[in-house]
C-alpha cells in the first residue's frame, strides 16, 4: 500500500496520490445548506426529501461558529482548601455566521425579515465539508435555527471589494454525523486508485504498442 500512492504520482495522478494519505482537509469547499424545521419530512429526518419542497442553499464564502463550550460548577469541599472541585454543567453553543456575496438573491434578508413580521419559520441547517475530490469529510448539523441578526455590506467608493452580506444564527445544538471521515477517506483512496491504476494500465499498454 505504501507503494501505490508513488505509482499513482509516477502516473501523473496526484488527487488520487493525495487521497490516500491522511492529510488535514482544507477549509474552502464547503456547503450550507437551511431547512424548513416545522417540514414534516425535516422531522422524519429525510434531508434530501425536505431540500425538494423547502430549503435555502447557499454558495457562502465564510461559515464560522461551529463552537461548543462546556461550563462548570465549582465545588468548595471542606479540607481542601488549595482549590475547587469542577463539574460539568450545561454546553453552551456558539451562533453560526454566514457569509456571502450580495447578488440578486434576497433569501436571507427573507428569512430573518420574516421574524420581524410574526411569519418567520426556523430552520435547520447542514454544513458540509468536503475534501479536494469533493467527497464529503465532515457533516455538522444544527437544530432549530434563529436568524438573530443580518448585516448587509459596508459601502466605500474608494475600494472595489465584493459587497459581502452576513447572517448570526442562534440555534439548539450542533451535532456531528459519525464515521463521515473514515468512508471519505475509503471513497476517496478507491476512486483515486482505480483512476490512477487504470491511468497505469493505459500507460503501459501504450508503451507495449510502441515496441
Amino acid at each position: 500500500m505504501a507503494l501505490l500512492p508513488d505509482l499513482l504520482r509516477a502516473t501523473g495522478n496526484s488527487e488520487a496520490a493525495a487521497a490516500l494519505r491522511a492529510d488535514p482537509v482544507l477549509n474552502h469547499n464547503f456547503i450550507v445548506s437551511l431547512i424548513d424545521s416545522s417540514s414534516p419530512l425535516a422531522a422524519a429526518g429525510s434531508i434530501a426529501l425536505s431540500a425538494i419542497n423547502d430549503v435555502l442553499l447557499g454558495g457562502f464564502s465564510e461559515c464560522s461558529g461551529l463552537e461548543m463550550q462546556l461550563q462548570t460548577e465549582e465545588y468548595k469541599e471542606g479540607g481542601n482548601n488549595g482549590g475547587f472541585l469542577k463539574f460539568p454543567s450545561r454546553v453552551q453553543w456558539t451562533p453560526i455566521t454566514l457569509k456571502k456575496g450580495l447578488g440578486t438573491s434576497t433569501a436571507l434578508w427573507d428569512w430573518h425579515y420574516a421574524f420581524v413580521i410574526g411569519r418567520g419559520k426556523r430552520r435547520d441547517g447542514l454544513i458540509v465539508l468536503m475534501n479536494e475530490v469533493h467527497v464529503p469529510n465532515s457533516i455538522w448539523f444544527f437544530s432549530r435555527g434563529l436568524p438573530v441578526k443580518w448585516s448587509g455590506p459596508t459601502l466605500n467608493a474608494a475600494q472595489s471589494s465584493v459587497a459581502i452580506e452576513s447572517l448570526e444564527i442562534a440555534h439548539e445544538g450542533i451535532f456531528q454525523v459519525p464515521f463521515v471521515g473514515a468512508a471519505s477517506g475509503i471513497a476517496s483512496a478507491a476512486m483515486g486508485a482505480a483512476g490512477g491504476l487504470a491511468g497505469a494500465a493505459g500507460g503501459a499498454i501504450s508503451a507495449a504498442g510502441n515496441l
